[in-house]
């Protein structure tokens, strides 16, 4: 209903020009005075001194409604307002009466009323300081004028209040205590509007009012310089510096709580991560003291380890952040913060170290336990092979395969010993890593479990020993068997050898000892070498015996059934019958040989002259009854006690014998006639 404004433009006097356009419709007086107070408050003191000139625009209102209007201006602005000007319609109201009133409320109002028309309105204010509803030249946009107070009026608005609360919260920041400054910092510490906001705001509207005064139009419109005072630059400038300086406090303030919150934060953090790693983080390594009794128990407490470190590492991570963050705080800092990061990280620090070489001891002895169960588990394998290998009866087929089992046996029994070398040396690390245990005992006694743990190493160790030197015993007993069972076969071995060298003297004896020699001496010579022929054989046959009384004794002290009695004794003893017979029969034929053979070179070496010593034919029956007794034992086989016979050599060997023999034979014959001659002549003579 009514449109009031403060166009720019100015009176004679330099004054500002008040427009109060009227319409026709009813004008609440009420709304006006308010809005008069609002445009009055605009100005500067030094502009409102200058006196104001108004113009009531009663071009589409009544009479009554103007006069009212005019009367209200000495109640609202009576000191300020030195003329006003009303302007009538082109329907004249009651001149008379208008000219009246005005002429008689003159000294009363204070101010001069004037009545003129539109067209004459240049009479007492310049076309230039006119708007075009009044036929004059000033450009004013009414709604852009509203809206640039409407900005500026919220600008104001929310600067003000801004500056209220920043100041509120600068000023508690800058309390006595800490725990004042926090408490203030609280309770105001989010403004109810973005200062950023609020800033650009104020920035836009005077880079605005800058670029429009210094350029002198935005789009074809014209700008007064009176702007300055009607839209308040300085105050959008003061309000900017007074918002920037406690802006730059509040960021200061924001920052350091930001930082106390953060160092609150992290502090919130470290303990928690050390009230955890000092509460159940360690309360579950004190429960976990076993190393188990078998390799499944020692795996299911790495299993339960590896649950709980997977735990811990969550809390390790927590750990790396936050020490990220306290190095970043560190390095940024103010040297107020410095000592109390450096005892955070270091309490951080040694806890998460503590820790962690805990869980590290922990898996290091899980894992020696379990290395430590999977060598005795071997071991214990090992010695139950090595047992049952020594349980089973041994019935070796010959030497060779007993050479091999014995070799088997020895190669189990020195892994057994290596064995039981490494299962001491990780019993022994074992024990070292629980004797350091007592070191970093979770804060409590582990006397109890530790002398469990180690009764266990120890017991198995012992277990271990006790086994092994169980299959030592046996497998010295063993061994023993053995070897006598390899003495055993290289006896029968042996024996069965003489008995081949006793066959093959035998052999000997019938095929190549066959000659009679062509004299005494040489049958004598033939002689002597078939006793040692005969001592050779006789120490064979010696030394076969000898065997077979060895193995008797072995199968006695092996409780086993020697087969050398039912087979190779028998042989020996019969091929000795068959050798021993043989023997004597070819010493027989020898000693006849040369009892044939000295006789006969007795008699044909004697001289005819001595005929004296033949004076006996019985010399020569003798020899030839030795040599036929000699012939006829040439063609007799050897017979034996089992009935079987045996010639020596071939038939013509022996035919070769016999013809030497006959030859001989002959000579002595012949010797004989000669002598036998003699003895015919002399009785005749």
């Amino acid at each position: 209903l009514l449109f009031l404004s403060e166009t720019g433009g100015k009176d004679r006097r330099s004054g500002l020009i008040l427009t109060i356009p009227l319409c026709l419709e009813q004008t609440s007086m009420d709304e006006l005075s308010v809005t008069l107070d609002y445009l009055l408050s605009i100005p500067s003191e030094k502009c409102k001194a200058r006196g104001f000139t108004v113009i009531v625009d009663g071009r589409k209102s009544q009479w009554n409604v103007v006069k009212t209007v005019v009367l209200m201006l000495q109640n609202v602005v009576p000191a300020e307002v030195s003329l006003v000007c009303v302007v009538k319609p082109d329907e004249f109201w009651d001149k008379k009466v208008t000219h009246f009133c005005f002429w008689k409320e003159k000294d009363r109002l204070g101010f001069e009323v004037i009545l003129v028309s539109a067209n004459k309105l240049t009479r007492y204010i310049e076309p230039c300081q006119l708007t075009e509803d009044f036929g004059g030249t000033l450009t004013y946009d009414h709604m852009d004028w509203l809206n640039k107070r409407l900005v500026f009026e919220k600008f104001t608005k929310e600067s003000t209040s801004l500056l209220d609360e920043l100041a509120l919260i600068n000023n508690g920041s800058d309390k006595g205590t800490q725990q004042e400054r926090e408490r203030s910092i609280d309770l105001n510490f989010l403004p109810s509007v973005d200062p950023e906001t609020v800033l650009q705001t104020g920035h836009e509207l005077l880079s605005e009012l800058q670029q429009r005064r210094f350029n002198g139009s935005d789009g074809g419109v014209s700008w007064s310089p009176m702007d300055d005072e009607l839209l308040a630059q300085p105050q959008v400038m003061k309000l900017l510096d007074s918002l920037r300086e406690q802006y730059t406090r509040y960021q200061e303030v924001c920052r350091q709580r930001s930082k106390r919150t953060q160092l609150e934060e992290i502090q919130q953090k470290v303990m928690q991560v050390v009230n955890w790693l000092e509460g159940p983080g360690s309360e579950q390594l004190r429960t976990q003291w076993g190393i188990g009794d078998s390799i499944r128990a020692s795996q299911a407490l790495q299993q339960k380890h590896e649950e709980i470190e997977s735990q811990h590492s969550e809390w390790f991570a927590v750990y790396v952040e936050l020490n990220q963050q306290i190095a970043a705080l560190l390095n940024a800092g103010d040297e107020e913060d410095l000592v109390e990061l450096k005892a955070l990280q270091q309490q951080l620090s040694d806890v998460c170290y503590r820790q962690a070489s805990q869980l590290e001891f922990r898996q290091n002895l899980l894992q020696a336990a379990l290395e430590f169960h999977s060598v005795a588990q071997d071991l214990s394998q090992q010695l139950d092979g090595l047992l049952g290998m020594l349980c089973v009866d041994v019935a070796p087929a010959d030497g060779a395969s007993i050479q091999q089992t014995l070799k088997l046996l020895e190669e189990k029994l020195k892994s057994v010993d290596l064995g039981l070398q490494g299962l001491r040396e990780k019993g022994q690390s074992l024990l070292d890593q629980i004797s350091n245990q007592a070191s970093w005992a979770y804060g409590k006694d582990v006397t109890i479990e530790n002398k469990e743990n180690v009764d266990h190493i120890q017991g198995v160790m012992e277990d271990m020993q006790l086994r092994k030197q169980r299959c030592e015993d046996m497998v010295d007993v063993r061994r023993l068997k053995m070897l006598q069972m390899v003495q055993l076969f290289k006896c029968e071995e042996d024996a069965a050898q003489a008995v081949e060298w006793l066959s093959e003297l035998l052999d000997a004896l019938l095929k190549t000892h066959i000659r009679l020699g062509d004299d005494a001496q040489e049958t004598k010579v033939l002689l002597e070498k078939h006793r040692k022929f005969v001592d050779v054989a006789q120490s064979t046959y010696d030394y076969g015996r000898q065997l077979l009384q060895a193995t008797v004794v072995l199968c006695q002290s092996l409780r086993c059934t020697s087969r050398s009695s039912g087979d190779t004794l028998p042989r020996l003893n019969r091929v000795w019958k068959q050798f021993t017979v043989t023997s004597e029969e070819r010493v027989h034929r020898l000693e006849t040989a040369v009892a044939f053979h000295s006789t006969a070179e007795k008699i044909l070496q004697e001289c005819p002259e001595q005929p004296e010593g033949f004076n006996e034919m019985d010399q020569f029956d003798e020899i030839e009854a030795v040599g036929k007794s000699l012939l006829d034992r040439l063609t007799v086989p050897v017979v034996y006690p089992d009935g079987s016979e045996q010639y020596f050599g071939s038939p013509s060997d022996m035919a070769s014998a016999a013809e030497h023999i006959r030859e001989k034979m002959k000579l002595v014959s012949l010797k004989k006639q000669q002598l036998r001659q003699p003895e015919a002549t002399t009785p005749e003579s």
